[in-house]
């Protein structure tokens, strides 16, 4: 569905966007991380022919960024930083609006534009000026009307910024919602958790460069080592061995708990819970210790550029 291949993009003598591979399929969200200037807005400018690229090919929803713009912009729905919204209509006359431009007969741009403000809790207010509307109001309409068409593609940046935690948990579902067999959908954002919860893929970005990517848990193994479990006790260890299968490495040890890592759970897990067993000591439980994409990213960025 997106697919770009040493896609770059310069300025005078800097570039914004170094050599980048992006695969998206349908169905699948990639979010795309960095820090301010990394070269992410240059990148979702170039996959909606808005900014020819430099360097390299793009394709989104098959169609060509440099062949075919018109296409590929019918294909997109975007949500920017800077929204565009017109302060002087109602909701409903602005997406009505929109619905026009992009070839809405009436009919379809009613109905589509009264199930979105339904979705995004903004019917009661469907009457009232943008400007009056709060920030995070504004958000959810921007966001409507970038699903008005119904785009196979969704470029979103900062999709919950200035939202409060019930609207941004209504926006998060929506995207969870929007990931289906058709669609692709490419989220920049600043907040880690939320691309931790949301993506399918992550890509990194630093200096217009690509310096990681891959499915979470890839990543998280990748930056973070095997994946570190915690097993506790109702009593104290009392200098009871630790005995560990070949595969587990001891991390840490305290008086009523130890945690170890593994690269094989499903292998070495059974086997320490049964020597703990056999050894008489009540194990109140074996967890996971949860690892976050704020880990991987801060690893990532830190890591000397080569």
């Amino acid at each position: 569905m997106i697919e770009t291949r040493d896609l770059a993009k310069r300025f005078d003598d800097f570039w914004a966007v170094d050599g980048i591979d992006l695969h998206v399929e349908a169905g699948q969200v990639l979010a795309l991380l960095g820090p301010n200037g990394a070269g992410k807005t240059t990148t979702v400018r170039m996959l909606t022919s808005i900014l020819r690229p430099t360097r390299g090919q793009a394709t989104v929803a098959g169609y060509d960024v440099i062949e075919e713009p018109a296409k590929v912009r019918a294909s997109v729905g975007i949500l920017t930083e800077q929204h565009g919204l017109y302060n002087r209509m109602p909701a409903t006359e602005y997406l009505d609006f929109f619905g026009q431009v992009y070839g809405l007969d009436v009919n379809t741009r009613r109905v589509r534009s009264q199930k979105l403000l339904e979705d995004f809790g903004l019917i009661e207010d469907k009457s009232r000026k943008i400007a009056e509307y709060s920030k995070g109001m504004r958000q959810k309409l921007a966001l409507a009307r970038a699903l008005l068409h119904n785009p196979p593609v969704l470029l979103l940046d900062e999709p919950t910024s200035a939202m409060d935690p019930e609207s941004a948990h209504l926006v998060r579902n929506a995207i969870r919602d929007l990931r289906s067999a058709s669609r692709a959908i490419v989220i920049c954002t600043h907040n880690l958790a939320e691309a931790d919860d949301l993506a399918d893929q992550i890509a990194i970005i630093r200096q217009g460069k690509i310096i990681a990517s891959g499915t979470p848990e890839a990543l998280k193994g990748q930056f973070l080592g095997p994946t570190e479990y915690e097993v506790r006790f109702a009593v104290a260890l009392n200098g009871h061995a630790i005995n560990l299968p070949a595969s587990a490495r001891l991390c840490s040890i305290g008086q009523d708990w130890f945690r170890f890592q593994t690269t094989s759970p499903r292998e070495a897990n059974p086997l320490i819970l049964k020597s703990l067993l056999d050894m008489g000591l009540p194990v109140l439980g074996l967890y996971e210790i949860p690892r976050s994409v704020e880990q991987v990213y801060i690893n990532a960025i830190s890591a000397p550029v080569d």
